[in-house]
């Protein structure tokens, strides 16, 4: 092992993971710059190991014990570059915590992510779901990111027109394990319109001035929003929403609606997207809790882990979830995090 960062056998995952659920590593590598990280994975490579980049663990479930080498990525750092007029761009290290940086933009006055506080996780897993909430999503704003590929061992630079984004979706989604990311660039202004017309938020606003708020101000109406409906994962123990809106066509929608009048959707360029808490809620699962696990009394779309459940009854509910909703509604749903280990 000489001349890779130190590495942990045996380590424990439960604190790596927003949903508290007990798994083991059979390796982990803190992974602070590009040095170690190639170290790390020519290490694995030699004992031919798998590995899994890790970040904040928000957004998987492990569903078991991962035999191989996890890399927890922790290369921090944030600054200002190409500050020009009211417009800059915010770089960040693929470790930095995702909020804090939005609050950072936000405190100096720089608008374009304010939507996105309280998201959990850090900036380099940011890019690969293209986090997104309140009307905004990170591709609105993302500039590029830096990359290792592991096809030709390159640090390189992405545009992100180079990143797919879709919903949900992007190029490190569709090619799992290739490129890691270790620095995040986005464009920010301080002229750029607010984004307040999402419906939970316009209301949490009232009759506030809407010329008046700052980007900070925004941040601070997304957090008491998301503070209402979602848990705090260290109280408890979630992976935030488990499940995609998913997005219909319009000749099924037409159907759907007819049963459903109340259904509740938005209207987007590939046909209808319907919202997946709804679905869930008035299937009868919202507030449901077993033993050890269960959904969220406020937010249908966030699974519970309330007592010590392993990520195998996380996901075995998950799976009960979606069968009751396509039974009842025809529609599938999609599960947002990832799987990490057997099913």
């Amino acid at each position: 092992m000489s001349g890779t960062p130190a590495i942990i056998e045996h380590a424990d995952l439960r604190e790596h993971n927003t949903l508290a659920v007990a798994a083991k590593a059979r390796y982990l590598v803190r992974i602070t710059d590009v040095d170690d990280l190639t170290e790390a994975l020519a290490w694995a490579e030699a004992r031919k190991l798998d590995t899994l980049l890790l970040g904040g663990g928000s957004n998987l479930v492990f569903a078991g014990d991962f035999d191989g080498v996890v890399l927890h990525m922790q290369i921090r750092g944030r600054h200002w570059e190409k500050v020009s007029g009211d417009e800059a761009v915010l770089v960040l290290g693929a470790g930095e915590n995702w909020h804090e940086a939005v609050l950072y933009a936000a405190r100096s006055g720089y608008r374009g992510i304010e939507n996105l506080a309280l998201i959990p996780g850090t900036a380099g897993a940011a890019p690969v779901q293209n986090i997104g909430a309140y009307g905004v999503e990170l591709g609105d704003t993302l500039l590029s990111v830096t990359v290792l590929d592991r096809n030709t061992q390159a640090v390189v630079t992405l545009a992100a027109g180079d990143c797919q984004f879709g919903y949900r979706d992007s190029l490190f989604k569709r090619q799992p394990g290739r490129y890691i990311i270790l620095e995040v660039r986005v464009k920010l202004s301080r002229s750029r319109p607010l984004k307040l017309d999402y419906r939970d938020l316009g209301e949490y606003l009232g009759d506030t001035d809407r010329s008046s708020l700052t980007p900070l101000e925004v941040a601070e109406a997304v957090m008491a929003v998301r503070h209402r409906k979602l848990p705090d994962p260290a109280v408890l123990p979630n992976a935030g929403s488990f499940f995609k809106n998913p997005v219909i066509t319009g000749a099924a929608f037409e159907r759907l609606q007819e049963r459903c009048p109340d259904v509740v959707f938005y209207p987007v360029e590939q046909g209808v997207k319907l919202a997946a808490a709804w679905l869930i809620d008035q299937a009868g699962w919202k507030g449901f809790r077993n033993a050890r696990v269960g959904i969220h009394n406020r937010q249908a779309l966030v699974l519970i882990n309330h007592s010590g459940g392993s990520g195998a009854e996380v996901l075995a509910l998950a799976d009960e979830v979606r069968r009751s909703v396509l039974e009842t509604f025809g529609v599938e749903l999609e599960m947002e995090p990832g799987v990490v280990g057997a099913r």
